[in-house]
């Protein structure tokens, strides 16, 4: 299977999706599904006892779920995925006042693909609604819009070095983050008290600002050492690393802290809730 993994946000909840660009399909991670139709802690659990429940299910679960290799922060793992049909029939065996809303939210998914394979800048769009939604600053999304472009211009660039391996490209990301930052990805993550969640979009305005100069100092020493192989293309992430060191580095002078923060998205956004409230009391006014 050619894929291409994501992930999108439900209700504040990540679902790791897997794009088949083979037979055009969505495939959906069954536990990130069943933990929010569920609320568990222990989604494998819930499975196992769900199959043992519907014999049905568990006869035909061979042909609904489809174990994919997918990258985490450990490697590579096999993770149990299904299509929209699979995820549906899944849903059916689990009492839950979320499942429509979820169906609603996983048939829009699919419809968003092919009109963002028809028109790429859809999905710009999309995701400064999605991230709107979640009550991020104009200026906050700005940033990482961005940043967005930024990554993908270094990646490419990568790819020309000869990186095309998933773990090569975390590898690079690790040492340009540790450069300018001091922590790996890991680490940083770590430092924030994130799990699942993306990293930058738990990073503040500074933080957003820096990694991007990191990224795009390393795409343009790339592209003028015209690096080969990832020994050398680890080189130009070093330098480009160091070249937002610096600036953070005078920056804190400046300021009198450091602008590596423990801050998550959750720390300074309003909760959704309260945001809907200001913009309706905004919107009488």
């Amino acid at each position: 299977m050619s894929n291409e993994s994501i992930i999108q946000i439900f209700e504040g909840k990540n679902v790791r999706i897997v794009w088949n660009e083979q037979d055009e399909k969505y495939y959906f991670a069954v536990a990130d599904i069943i933990e929010i139709l569920t609320d568990t802690t222990n989604p494998t659990d819930y499975l196992k006892k769900m199959r043992q429940r519907d014999k049905e299910l568990a006869k035909g679960w061979g042909q609904i779920v489809t174990p994919l290799s997918y990258q985490t922060l450990g490697g590579k793992q096999k993770i149990n995925f299904a299509d929209l049909e699979g995820i549906f029939r899944i849903i059916q065996s689990i009492p839950s006042k979320k499942a429509e809303p979820v169906k609603r939210w996983l048939a829009e998914v699919g419809a968003q693909r092919i009109d963002q394979m028809i028109d790429p800048e859809l999905t710009f769009q999309m995701a400064v609604e999605d991230y709107r939604r979640q009550g991020y600053s104009d200026r906050w999304i700005n940033e990482r819009m961005k940043s967005i472009k930024m990554r993908k211009e270094l990646t490419d660039e990568w790819e020309r070095s000869g990186i095309h391996e998933q773990k090569d490209f975390a590898v690079l990301t690790n040492v340009l983050t540790k450069a300018w930052s001091g922590m790996t990805t890991g680490e940083y993550k770590q430092y924030k008290g994130l799990t699942k969640e993306n990293l930058r979009d738990n990073m503040t305005n500074i933080e957003l600002a820096l990694n991007t100069l990191a990224e795009v100092a390393t795409t343009e020493i790339s592209r003028q050492r015209n690096p080969k192989g990832f020994d050398e293309s680890r080189q130009t992430a070093q330098a480009g690393g160091r070249i937002a060191k610096n600036a953070r580095h005078d920056l804190e002078k400046e300021l009198g802290h450091s602008v590596v923060s423990p801050a998550k998205a959750s720390d300074y956004l309003a909760p959704i809730e309260d945001a809907e409230i200001k913009e309706i009391s905004e919107h009488k006014q």
